[in-house]
């Protein structure tokens, strides 16, 4: 299933747009982003594109009436893997596949997919409700052994932002974070009218594979620089590091990091993924604004050397310094690559500098 905007719930099936309902007067919920998938030759493409293989555990989500389902199966797969929340929804997959061969390799999961523990699985191929893009696709990127790859299906300009590369209007910390930890293509756009009923956004489908071997990188350290640097995205980096907060902030954590002395030991290479990790990462709802280019200038005002001690004045000197360094002061964060990014933690944190 999939859905746009989150909208009221309505009640009663007369008029405007209240009356599509599954074949035996079951009403769908567009509050549960429940857009069931009707154009067959789409459901086809998408599973052409998935690249199956009969050894294959497939992860769905969201399955609906089990029209996605059904082609999953008929594919040949091991096994299908259905996590669906609406227990109308499970009824209705289960008298579906009531005595049908099919059902031995489908297991049906009736729950909160954010919620729950997932099975391994090789591949995911799901159409989603979209209220819930952004964490579920940090909770996949997460899941443990690493899949395959994820073939789903985003409201558009969530898609777009997912394959946003520098210097793209809708490149953002969401395309940076996602781009960290897989390879993110886009496979087709999807009309509203594939769906019933039609959703007041369009769609797309992406496919993302994580990347193997994960970059060596904290988490915690990354995604410390990224905020910093996505707040104005299109102010220079040299800008944003003046900020007196974002000062103050780096210097209690060079002073931390000199009492434990790790000033200079990063240990990047040793850290492990955690779930914390993922769920600093997974808290980008506020990604899905438009970021423009005249945006305003946030409260935080840069520091002026005359206005602080000697040692705060030379703690911004530092910072300055490693800017220049890289070459990154007159830099802004829209059009930096991820290797920009990883080089430029690199720089602060050979400084002793650090963002978790």
């Amino acid at each position: 299933m999939a859905g746009g905007k989150i909208q009221k719930k309505r009640h009663g099936g007369g008029g405007g747009g209240g009356g599509a309902r599954l074949q035996g007067g079951i009403p769908f919920e567009k509050s549960k982003g429940q857009h069931i998938l009707r154009n067959p030759a789409l459901v086809d493409s998408i599973i052409a594109k998935a690249g199956l293989k009969p050894t294959d555990t497939v992860l769905e989500i969201g399955p609906g009436t089990g029209n996605l389902t059904k082609k999953l199966l008929e594919a040949g797969v091991k096994a299908v893997v259905a996590v669906e929340l609406d227990p109308r929804m499970v009824l209705e997959l289960n008298r579906r596949f009531q005595g049908n061969p099919l059902a031995s390799r489908l297991k049906i999961i009736q729950g909160d997919v954010l919620k729950c523990d997932l099975p391994y699985f090789d591949i995911c191929v799901a159409n989603i409700p979209y209220q819930i893009s952004s964490p579920l696709t940090f909770k996949l990127l997460s899941h443990r052994p690493i899949f395959r790859c994820a073939v789903i299906m985003f409201q558009r300009e969530f898609a777009m932002r997912l394959v946003a590369k520098p210097g793209d209007t809708l490149y953002c910390r969401l395309s940076v974070n996602v781009q960290l930890l897989s390879r993110v293509s886009h496979l087709l756009k999807v009309g509203r009218n594939n769906f019933r009923p039609p959703p007041k956004v369009d769609s797309s489908v992406v496919r993302i594979e994580p990347r193997k071997p994960l970059p060596p990188v904290s988490f915690k350290e990354w995604d410390g620089l990224v905020r910093i640097c996505f707040n104005r995205k299109n102010k220079t980096l040299g800008s944003l590091f003046k900020q007196k907060r974002v000062l103050e902030l780096l210097e209690k954590n060079f002073k931390t990091m000199q009492s434990l002395q790790l000033a200079q030991e990063s240990g990047m290479a040793e850290e492990k993924m955690s779930p914390d990790d993922f769920a600093l990462l997974a808290n980008m709802v506020e990604d899905l604004s438009m970021e423009t280019s005249d945006e305003k200038d946030d409260d935080d005002m840069e520091m002026d050397d005359g206005d602080v001690a000697d040692d705060r004045a030379s703690f911004k000197e530092k910072i300055m310094g490693i800017l220049q360094q890289g070459d990154f002061a007159e830099k802004r964060s829209s059009k930096l690559s991820q290797i920009d990014f990883l080089y430029l933690l690199s720089l602060f944190n050979k400084a002793g500098i650090h963002f978790s």
